[in-house]
């Protein structure tokens, strides 16, 4: 794919099996795009990923870490890791349980919440803040009581240090197994550090006091939260539209195949509180190779079509009015 991109770049005319196969790279482009955002068309973030020029890069710029794993699409399963471990927290939980909108429009709130991770990596310094300004405005009419009888707030900053840190972990865990290839994905010990470093600069700005600024801060944090963490009838209510929502039945094969790779994902203890048992080798052997591939495909339908030998394309435009409201209205579980 790197190869085919780099030819369009340089005005090489696109082979006769592009020719071919365009219009249904186009059309299953188009369909997963409708399912997965809410749009038939690549969106603006797509395009600065590849080619950035702008005098303002954002919060991190194109060569921070954080732009190479939020482009990779090992964020589908990262994503739906961190919502399963989120879940554990019996606060953060009743909160999403009572004031979500996830049963009536689970496509919407993923949607949102994946236009608030992609404003913030790839948008500029203003349209992430106004984005970061817009899920704070939210937080702060978000409150109430769980029914334990413990009240809680959506702009605690322990709640939010809670969903940032199972964000973080997620997505690289995420992209370390299925952001490279066959096998692990091998990465030095450093770029974890930077990743940690990096999206520490969002956290503070949505009101973490104190975000883990290293892979080692992040594991002592998960491990110190340890004893907070429990299922209740919420989680278990959660974890089973996590797993089985009402998506189109053409893709039901493709997200199971994503909740296998987001549950072996999982530590032990966090499957067992969520009585999501793997069989012995069917993760490694059957779920990864298959993630992998899905992975695989998935990034080759939604590669920008060959362009015209002329090399001529539409240019792209900027964010809809909706897509600038919606990237504020679902954050982190709310």
């Amino acid at each position: 794919m790197a190869a085919a991109t780099d030819d369009r770049r340089a005005g090489v005319p696109p082979a006769p099996l592009d020719s071919l196969t365009g219009p249904l790279r186009s059309w299953a482009g188009g369909r997963i795009r409708q399912i997965l955002l809410g749009q038939t068309e690549p969106s603006r973030r797509a395009a600065e990923l590849v080619g950035p020029d702008r005098a303002d890069p954002g919060l991190f710029g194109p060569d921070s870490v954080t732009w190479r794993v939020h482009g990779n699409l090992s964020m589908l399963i990262g994503g739906l890791r961190s919502l399963l471990l989120q879940t554990l927290h019996p606060l953060a939980m009743a909160g999403v349980a009572q004031h979500s909108d996830y049963r009536v429009d689970p496509g919407g709130r993923m949607r949102r919440t994946a236009q608030f991770v992609s404003t913030t990596t790839f948008g500029s310094t203003a349209e992430a803040e106004a984005a970061i300004e817009r899920v704070r405005h939210i937080h702060r009419r978000v409150r109430g009581v769980s029914a334990a009888g413990v009240p809680y707030r959506a702009d605690d900053p322990a709640l939010l240090a809670w969903v940032h840190a199972t964000e973080v972990d997620s997505f690289w865990r995420a992209y370390r197994r299925y952001g490279g290839g066959p096998g692990e994905h091998r990465v030095p010990r450093s770029e974890a550090d930077r990743y940690v470093a990096e999206m520490a600069v969002v956290a503070r700005r949505i009101g973490v006091l104190d975000p883990p600024r290293s892979a080692a801060e992040l594991r002592a944090y998960l491990i110190e939260m340890r004893p907070v963490l429990r299922a209740t009838p919420e989680t278990h209510d959660a974890v089973r539209f996590l797993l089985h929502p009402p998506t189109p039945r053409a893709a039901r094969p493709a997200y199971l195949l994503v909740a296998g790779g987001a549950v072996g994902l999982l530590p032990a203890f966090v499957r067992h509180e969520l009585r999501l048992p793997l069989l012995p080798g069917v993760e490694p052997f059957v779920v990864r190779p298959a993630a992998r591939t899905l992975l695989d495909v998935l990034g080759w339908v939604l590669e920008p079509p060959p362009e015209p030998p002329d090399g001529t394309s539409p240019a792209p435009g900027p964010p809809s009015q909706e897509d600038q409201e919606n990237s504020g209205s679902s954050h982190q579980g709310k």
